[in-house]
Parts: C-alpha cells; structure tokens; sequence
C-alpha cells in the first residue's frame, strides 16, 4: 500500500437526538472522495472516538468502508489505553475488507514509559497483518513518543509510519533524519505540513480537510512534487482556517464550520460543549474569509443563553441573572450599560437557567443574588 499525500481525520456528525447520523455521515465521505482526497481516517480522536460505543464505532467505519467502494485507503482508528482492548480492537478492523492500515494513538492518562510505549504498539503490530500508523500527540495523551523510540518500532513488523503531532519541530526533524527513509512521517497538524514535508516527510493526517479538502490535497501534493509556489500560496491563503482548528477543543471549530456550510449538524457529545459566542464570532470571519461560508450562521440551538453580572461598586456585593437577549445588556451579552471593569465582572456563557443560577450560588462574598425581569 502507498500511503501518501492528504489523509482526512473524519469528524463524525450526530443527529438533533445525539445518534451518529449516518446520512450526514454518508455524504461527507463522498464528497471527501468526489473532491479527490489521497485517503480517509474515520474514528481518529477528531471524530470523537471516546464517545462511541463499540457498535458505533465499527458502524462508522463500516459505512466509510461502504461509501468509498475502494476509491481510496481507508486507515481506521483502533486507539485504547489499555493495551489489551487495543489489541482487540486493532484485530476487529484489521479483519474489515476495505480498512487498508490503522492509526493507533499513544495511550492516554496512564502516562507510560518509552519502553511501555514500544511493547504496547508492538503487541498491536503483531496481532494485526495490515500495516499500523502510530499516533504521537502527548499534548492530549501525556505522553511523548520520542525520536529513540520511534527509530525501535520502525523496526518492528507491520509498523510503517508515525502520525506526528507533538508541535516540536525539533523533534519532528530528528525523527525524520533518525528513522528509514521507508518509515513514513505524517504530520498531525496542518500548519506545519509544509516544513515536515520539506524535511522528509510524506503527507498530513488533516484535520482541516474535513473543511477544504481539494484544498489541502493540492497543497500537499504541491509541496511533495517540489511545486512550492503553489503550496505556499495555498498555505497563506487557508492558514487562518488551519489555525482556527486550535481556538477551542478539536473537533469544536471543525465541526461548528461543517455546520456553518450545511454538511453536519453541530451536535457533540459530552463532555464537549458548543463553542463560546465571542469564539464562534471569530470562527464565522475566518470562514467567510476563506469563502466558507457567505453570511454567518444561526448559532445552534444549545447554544448558551444567560450571563451573570457581579457588581461591587457600591452597597452589598450583588449577582444579577440576565438573558443573553436582553434589553438592559449592551451588546447582547448579559453585560448592563454603565459596566465599570475596575468594580464589577460578568459570567458566562451559561447554557441553561439552572446552570446560571447555580453559577451565582458558587461566587464568593456574594450577599445579594437577583434576577432581572428578562428572566421571567
């Protein structure tokens, strides 16, 4: 297998009713396809993985597997950190006619040694006979994949890349001059694609082609042909986009765009929550900017809707409850006209009227706590 060039690390939309949305699902692997993606990655950690079920999970993949009819490699997240459920799950994907490698992330929380690391990814690359692209991102799984290490997998059976996303380009160059030209290094954030493709490696495992993939496919495969100018001109003009991805919890800014552009709806699953107003005023630019989108969208309908105002000008310390909405706060932000920074602050977003009520209970030296008539 020739794995090469731009790889989509898929969201996975939900429905109103918090199901995966299969249709939604559907669509957006075709269009993936349809805009000539090099291959597709369902059930990384962008596509909220964690939350699955089991049955979910393999259902993702399977209707990936379905709606790209062998147009393209398919490399299916297989992640746990517990090495035994790894392997498990790894040998369950492996055995799908269609899933052509699998992504495996470093284990989280448990914060293993380097050796821990190599025997874990090792007893995963012996149970499986399809080729395992490791996943090194410690900023979400604490723990590093280090340069030494990754040089012993490479030489382990089945283990045939690394998706690097440690941010630390140092490192990312010591990898690539310290493994075999064979190994194949991927970089795992999109605004260094071009450097690590500069230095030896072979694509990017995207989170921003979920937004622009002919985009970044023709970024990537413009820097590997050596056509510079063009990379860099498609780098600076989607840049923002690539950066915009970081602004909140991934996948929150992805999917909030997807929404923005009609292809998902933007339900997550907790513990992720809608993105903050001033955020997702940011986001609505970013993506009108980079001709997204026309006109900003509706917010979605958990977006949250009541503010908090703390005021300790003058008499007892007060908490006043506001509606996001209402007509004594300027600017529609629960902030009251007069809002002096020296002597008071403001709380929020709250998504629900219990969640602000609880939330004036919670802030010390607080006497008076009220609620204005917009909250009736």
């Amino acid at each position: 297998m020739q794995l090469r060039g731009c790889g989509t690390a898929l969201v996975t939309p939900f429905s109103q009713d918090g199901a995966v949305d299969e249709n939604a699902l559907r669509n957006l692997v075709a269009w993936q396809v349809e805009s000539d993606i090099d291959f597709l990655v369902p059930c990384g950690t962008t596509g909220e993985t964690p939350t699955l079920t089991h049955d979910e999970w393999l259902r993702v993949i399977d209707i990936t597997i379905e709606v790209v009819a062998g147009r393209v490699p398919i490399v299916a997240g297989a992640t746990s950190n517990s090495t035994h459920e790894a392997v498990a799950k790894a040998k369950e994907v492996a055995a799908r006619p269609g899933v052509n490698a699998i992504l495996t992330a470093s284990p989280y929380y448990n914060k293993p040694t380097q050796e821990g690391q190599y025997r874990h990814f090792c007893a995963i690359a012996e149970a499986v006979d399809k080729p395992v692209i490791l996943y090194n991102v410690p900023g979400r799984t604490s723990a590093n994949l280090e340069p030494a290490t990754l040089v012993r997998l490479s030489e382990a059976a089945n283990i045939a890349g690394v998706k690097e996303a440690s941010g630390n380009m140092a490192q990312i160059a010591e990898v690539l001059n310290t493994v075999p030209e064979s190994f194949l290094v991927f970089s795992g954030d999109d605004a260094i694609t071009l450097p690590v493709i500069a230095l030896g490696g072979v694509g990017i495992i995207s989170v921003a082609s979920n937004e622009i993939p002919r985009e970044m496919t023709e970024m990537t495969r413009a820097a590997l042909n050596n056509d510079w100018h063009t990379a860099r001109a498609i780098h600076r003009k989607y840049f923002p986009l690539m950066q915009a991805n970081f602004i909140e919890s991934s996948p929150l800014p992805v999917k909030a765009v997807l929404a923005m552009m009609g292809k998902v709806e933007e339900v997550y699953r907790l513990p992720l929550l809608p993105m903050r107003r001033d955020t997702r005023s940011k986001l609505q630019k970013i993506a009108a900017d980079a001709g997204l989108i026309t006109r900003p969208a509706a917010p979605p309908a958990a977006a949250a809707e009541f503010y908090v105002y703390e005021n300790w000008a003058a008499g007892p310390h007060k908490a006043i409850l506001h509606r996001a909405n209402c007509g004594q706060c300027s600017s529609g932000k629960g902030r009251p006209a007069g809002h002096d920074p020296n002597h008071s602050r403001w709380h929020g977003p709250y998504g629900t009227l219990a969640e602000a009520r609880e939330a004036t209970h919670q802030m010390p030296g607080v006497l008076i706590r009220s609620e204005c008539k917009c909250v009736a």
